[in-house]
């Protein structure tokens, strides 16, 4: 809308946080995207989140073996509870530093820089107005233009349908949590191949998280504490449906 003139000002620059884990029709529509705005799009990346999920350390001081893994998987206890998710930082680690920091970079941001002179466009529509928040930054401000139209995804989808555009993949990582039973079988029956690959990221992960020292609980990416490969995805009943609420941040999918 901003490169047709429909809001304004014209942006200097858009930034794509790169977990490395977004399907491959991301990064296709990506590809696409980029050859149709009149900015740059800045790809950025604070490594392989799947990769730096699997890592197990040991600690020096103690001896005993931890992960840092930050992808919110939930926790199937010995007695079959769910006691949690595993953690919670792969939006903040993965997505927003890297983004600040290419801010910072394009926006010459001086060291301790207390004046806002940045403004911060966020794509979130009407539907999910819950996740509209401050920003963190102190030279920097927030600002919502779908939200200021009162667009829905779907008024955006209905948008790039009128202009003649194709309709856009959701981005998120494959084998996010927060997925829904929808998403999983979209997944599931349209990109087999990225399925595929969460059904064994999941089992690495499990056998990892086995190392850790203390680490009692069993990872899994669906409430239904059942391994991907074996869930019925024909109905939506088990997954809390995603929506973007219920993630950290609000920046995954955006």
């Amino acid at each position: 809308m901003a490169a047709k003139g429909e809001v304004g000002p014209m942006p200097m620059a858009a930034i794509f946080s790169d977990t490395q884990a977004e399907p491959k029709e991301v990064y296709d529509w990506l590809d696409w995207l980029e050859k149709q705005l009149p900015y740059p799009v800045y790809r950025v990346t604070a490594g392989n989140l799947e990769e730096k999920s699997l890592r197990v350390v040991r600690s020096k001081k103690s001896g005993h073996l931890y992960s840092k893994a930050a992808i919110p998987a939930f926790m199937r206890q010995p007695d079959g509870s769910n006691s949690g998710l595993l953690g919670r930082k792969c939006t903040y680690d993965h997505k927003l530093v890297p983004m600040f920091a290419k801010m910072r970079e394009i926006c010459d941001i001086k060291r301790g820089q207390k004046t806002v002179t940045v403004t911060s466009w966020i794509g979130i529509s009407l539907d999910e107005v819950s996740r509209m928040k401050p920003s963190k930054l102190p030279w920097a401000v927030n600002r919502y233009p779908l939200i200021e139209m009162d667009m829905t995804r779907h008024d955006c989808l209905r948008w790039m349908e009128k202009n003649g555009y194709p309709k856009p993949p959701r981005s998120a990582c494959t084998f996010c949590p927060f997925h829904s039973d929808t998403e999983w079988r979209r997944l599931k029956t349209e990109n087999p191949v990225d399925f595929e690959k969460a059904v064994v990221f999941e089992k690495k992960l499990q056998e990892k998280i086995a190392l850790v020292t203390r680490m009692t609980g069993v990872p899994y990416f669906h409430n239904s504490l059942k391994p991907l490969g074996e869930i019925d995805f024909s109905e939506d009943k088990t997954q809390g449906n995603f929506h973007f609420h219920n993630e950290c941040e609000g920046m995954c999918g955006v």
